[in-house]
């Protein structure tokens, strides 16, 4: 007879991810034991194992957890009826409170996703890419002629942007949601100013 899931399932599932992901971040990937994470999370190692047959499989539900989740949040942001700077506008504060929170998350997939077996990492590239592809073509759409023809040059601004974003995380990440959006205007305040005079 199949064994059946249990209720509180994924209430157990995301609590594992979030305490491997406090972890992961603390400790470093290749110092965290199994043992660390059950003493995080307050349940047995066994318990652990249920869920993810070994260290690598709870990294890569963090990642692809975490990944996905902001993939799908940013890319699923409705700029319907919005003119180009609003749409740009609208996107990077969209990745900037979707950060919020998720700063042990973000530092692990910064530090350890390279663990990972190859095929995992190219799944978890291709979420970060749909991410990347968005904010490129609403920086295409705002930006002169020059850059939003040369290939380099766009994704040069695009990186540039992420890079903003990325900053604001390290340095200000117990911020709520009213500086996300103050910092967010100016992401794209910079950004356009420049890109249209290039």
């Amino acid at each position: 007879m199949a064994r059946t899931i249990a209720k509180d399932h994924d209430h157990k599932r995301t609590q594992i991810l979030t305490s491997a992901a406090k972890v992961f971040a603390e400790q470093g990937f290749d110092r965290a034991s199994m043992t660390q994470l059950a003493r995080e999370c307050g349940i047995s190692k066994a318990n652990i194992y249920h869920y993810y047959d070994s260290k690598d499989a709870v990294l890569f539900g963090v990642l692809d957890t975490y990944l996905c989740e902001l993939r799908d949040r940013v890319c699923s942001v409705d700029v319907t009826g919005l003119v180009p700077d609003q749409r740009l506008r609208r996107i990077v504060s969209e990745i900037l409170l979707a950060y919020q929170g998720a700063d042990n998350e973000h530092q692990v997939q910064i530090s350890a996703m390279s663990a990972l077996p190859e095929p995992q990492q190219a799944l978890l590239r291709g979420y970060q890419r749909e991410l990347v592809h968005l904010v490129s073509d609403a920086l295409a759409a705002v930006a002169s002629d020059e850059i939003a023809q040369d290939p380099a040059k766009l994704r040069a601004t695009t990186m540039s942007v992420f890079g903003m974003l990325n900053w604001y995380y390290m340095w200000n990440s117990g911020t709520g949601p009213e500086a996300r959006e103050g910092y967010a205007e100016m992401v794209a305040d910079l950004t356009m100013n420049g890109i249209k005079g290039q």
